[in-house]
């Protein structure tokens, strides 16, 4: 009870929260977030305020011993209706019925991309005292929240295992830990210099599968691969693109706009590559690769579902083509997301499990809300094993 009662009272850390990143210091941030992920910086959060989707508001904040900074905080007040939910016969039916709910969510994080991207703590500081922190910061936000429309659910996005780890003050806060899909990662081989070297790392029936499967009926179909230099004059054709997969998604609390792909491209500059696959003068698809640091995020695609119908393999070449961008960039590993786990377990891709803590504000509500959310089902990446084995 005592631990409960001290954990529940202030922090003992300074506070600043605003509704735009201009209201903080950008310097006292880049301390905070020095030697972290690229969306921690200050350049991606100008970015983001720039391009965000309309049903996503951000908020910000710096935790601060003194004037020494410990930790910044990124959350997103995200604006759900029944459009969002489903797949599409079920969002047609919703639409016909004229539901009008529109329920508000306080997230952690950014979900716009896999990753615990909603904190960053300065080494060295007690990791306990700084979560408990994290969680007086969102327990602000939602208060104040209240005034626009309540936010009932709060969730903080991604953990994994060592995350969660060092997370785990939330459980005495409250907060429930829910598993989701997993997050399919590829490690690479530091003596992988090409694709090639990667394919050679593969069985022969693996290896044998891509080259028929993959590359040879993508050439035959007569489509090439080549990296898109001038992102802005196409950024139309890669929208197209992005909605034909977006548009078939079961959930989308968001839909990003057109002028995102040439924003993210300009910040992310000689560490960011669009790779397109073409037949003649049709763009077929898009896949964006991005170096985070020892990590490459293979994070945002866009097929025409048309060519994929038709046996065009474009989804499984655009990820061979971020695959060998990662091992140019240097990368120890590669991150693909949660979707289509049975073709990247082909690849090779391990399942990293993550969870996310989530809570809601009402008592008895939040006990009733972490046992359902258990009960949502998810799938599990098969067993495959396509490398050689020592």
């Amino acid at each position: 009870m005592e631990e409960r009662r001290r954990l529940r009272g202030r922090s003992p850390f300074a506070i600043a929260i605003a509704d735009r990143f201009s209201q903080l210091s950008g310097e006292t941030w880049s301390i905070a977030t020095a030697g972290g992920s690229f969306f921690h910086t200050a350049g991606y959060q100008r970015m983001f305020e720039g391009v965000r989707p309309p049903n996503v508001e951000p908020r910000y904040a710096l935790i601060s011993d003194g004037d020494a900074p410990v930790a910044a905080v990124c959350l997103q007040v995200v604006t759900l209706d029944h459009t969002q939910l489903g797949d599409p016969k079920r969002r047609q039916a919703l639409r016909k019925l004229g539901t009008g709910i529109r329920p508000r969510v306080l997230v952690c994080g950014n979900l716009l991309v896999y990753g615990l991207h909603g904190v960053s703590i300065v080494p060295g500081v007690n990791r306990d005292q700084a979560w408990q922190a994290v969680s007086e910061v969102v327990y602000r936000v939602r208060r104040a929240e209240k005034l626009a429309g309540s936010t009932d659910i709060v969730l903080m996005k991604d953990f994994d295992r060592e995350a969660r780890g060092d997370s785990a003050v939330l459980a005495k806060l409250s907060y429930g830990a829910v598993e989701t899909e997993p997050n399919m990662m590829l490690s690479l081989d530091p003596a992988w210099r090409s694709h090639e070297d990667y394919l050679q790392g593969l069985t022969s029936r693996f290896r044998s599968d891509i080259r028929n499967r993959v590359f040879r009926k993508f050439d035959a179909a007569g489509c090439q691969v080549e990296v898109l230099t001038d992102v802005a004059s196409q950024a139309s054709v890669l929208q197209d693109l992005y909605l034909q997969v977006h548009g078939n998604a079961g959930l989308r609390p968001f839909t990003l706009p057109a002028n995102y792909w040439p924003e993210l491209a300009a910040l992310g500059g000689k560490n960011l590559r669009v790779h397109v696959a073409r037949r003649g003068a049709d763009m077929l698809g898009f896949i964006v690769t991005l170096k985070d640091g020892d990590t490459a995020l293979a994070y945002h695609i866009g097929f025409d579902r048309s060519a994929a119908a038709d046996g065009v393999p474009v989804y499984l070449r655009l990820l061979h083509a971020s695959l060998a961008q990662a091992i140019e960039f240097g990368c120890q590993r590669v991150s693909f997301g949660r979707t289509a786990l049975e073709p990247k377990a082909r690849l090779g891709c391990r399942p990293e499990a993550t969870i996310i803590w989530a809570r809601h504000r009402h008592p008895l509500l939040n006990q009733l809300l972490q046992p359902m959310l258990r009960l949502i089902e998810h799938d599990e990446a098969p067993g495959i094993e396509p490398f050689k084995t020592a």
